[in-house]
Order: structure tokens, then C-alpha cells, then sequence
């Protein structure tokens, strides 16, 4: 019994032996993993750096033109929309701009076409252009360009606009016309026609919008090569 209890004795002290240094070897294993991730571990997070302020006043400065350009364009549309609804009913009917109170002031001018002038509209009118602007084949008149004039070029003209002239002109009843410096000089008729007196203009700054015909040069452009087959039809 006595030399039973020895072995048992010997065997636990041996599995206790074992096991301690089992689990002394797995601390030494786990103590250099442990030892090579604490640093990791217990270091403090670093905060990304946040950008300098003139970046960030400058993002926002482009977010803002952007914005604004994009409101720019947006209302633009609306208001060349809302000019092509109004002159609707003069696209193809040459009568109903007459009866409307256009009257001719320019026989046609290559690349451009016939001008038809209301006097009695005054100032900027997005819906009541100064000025239809017709191509015509035989009898047939199509509506290519709305024109405004101005006396002195806008302060804030539409993005992309180009803007042309027309020198003060003494004008004829039959769209004939003589440029005069002044009224007191015009003739009394027309030196090409004989047609009576009709008006004078000074200098004026004038701008098309191509809204009844394409024009590969620009919306805004003074004149279209496509109307090039309506020249002096």
C-alpha cells in the first residue's frame, strides 16, 4: 500500500511537474507575442490631420460658383423657354408679327436675314423681343432669330452671349436704310429706293438669339452659315 501511494504520489508529482512546465513554455510562447502586440495595443489612436482652413475655404468657395452657375444656367433656360412660347405664333406667319406692330427695317443682310423692328417695345422684355429676324424662300418667311437692342452694352449679360452692333441709320419704309451720324442728315427718302422716311437710330448694341433656327457658330451668335441658302431669295 505504502509503495502504491509513493507511485501515485510520483506520478502526480510528475503531471504537476509537466503541467507547470507546460504552462511555463506556453507563458514564455504567449509572453513575446504579448510583449510584440502590446505596443500595438495600448498605443493611442491618431486622429487623421484635418485639412488647412484656406482648403476648406476654398472647397466651399468652388461648391458655392458652382451652385450659382448651376442657378444661372437653370433660370437662363427658363427664360429662353418662356421667349420661344411668346413668339410662337410668329414662326412661320409673317402677318400676325405685322399685325402684332413689326415693321421692316432691313431688307436681308446675308448670313442673317430680315429685320422687323417693334418701336413700341421699350426696355428688356424676355417675352417681347425689339426685333424678329426672318429668313424667307418666294413667299415663304420662317422666324430664325429674336433680337434685343440696347443703347449701351448689359452690365450682366447671359453666360456664353456675344454681342454685336449697328451704327446709327436712318430707315425706309421698304427696309432700306443709310447710316447717318445723326437725324438732321438723313435724306428724305431713300437714296436706294425712293421710299419715304421712317425713322433714325443711334448706335446700338444688339444681340441674336437663334431660337427658330440651329446655328452651328452659337445660340448667339450675329450670324449662320445654315441660312446661307436664304441669302437675297
Amino acid at each position: 500500500m505504502r509503495r502504491t501511494i509513493l507511485i501515485a504520489l510520483a506520478v502526480a508529482g510528475a503531471l504537476a511537474a509537466s503541467g507547470c512546465a507546460a504552462r511555463g513554455t506556453a507563458n514564455q510562447a504567449a509572453a513575446p507575442a504579448a510583449a510584440h502586440q502590446h505596443p500595438a495595443a495600448s498605443a493611442p489612436a491618431v486622429a487623421p490631420e484635418a485639412p488647412p482652413a484656406s482648403a476648406m475655404t476654398a472647397h466651399q468657395h468652388d461648391l458655392a460658383a458652382l451652385t450659382a452657375a448651376a442657378a444661372n444656367q437653370q433660370r437662363l433656360a427658363g427664360q429662353l423657354a418662356r421667349a420661344r412660347l411668346a413668339t410662337a405664333r410668329y414662326a412661320t406667319n409673317l402677318q400676325a408679327a405685322k399685325a402684332a406692330g413689326y415693321r421692316i427695317i432691313t431688307r436681308d443682310i446675308p448670313d442673317m436675314g430680315w429685320h422687323f423692328l417693334n418701336p413700341t417695345i421699350k426696355g428688356f422684355q424676355v417675352t417681347r423681343p425689339h426685333i424678329l429676324v426672318y429668313q424667307r424662300h418666294g413667299k415663304t418667311w420662317q422666324l430664325g432669330a429674336l433680337e434685343w437692342v440696347f443703347a449701351a452694352k448689359p452690365a450682366t449679360p447671359p453666360k456664353g452671349a456675344t454681342y454685336g452692333s449697328f451704327g446709327a441709320a436712318c430707315h425706309y419704309k421698304d427696309g432700306t436704310f443709310v447710316f447717318r451720324t445723326v437725324q438732321e442728315k438723313c435724306p428724305s427718302s431713300s437714296p436706294q429706293s425712293g421710299a419715304p422716311f421712317s425713322f433714325w437710330h443711334p448706335d446700338l448694341v444688339t444681340l441674336h438669339v437663334w431660337l427658330w433656327y440651329p446655328n452651328p457658330t452659337g445660340l448667339y451668335d450675329g450670324t449662320n452659315p445654315y441660312v446661307r441658302p436664304f441669302n437675297h431669295t
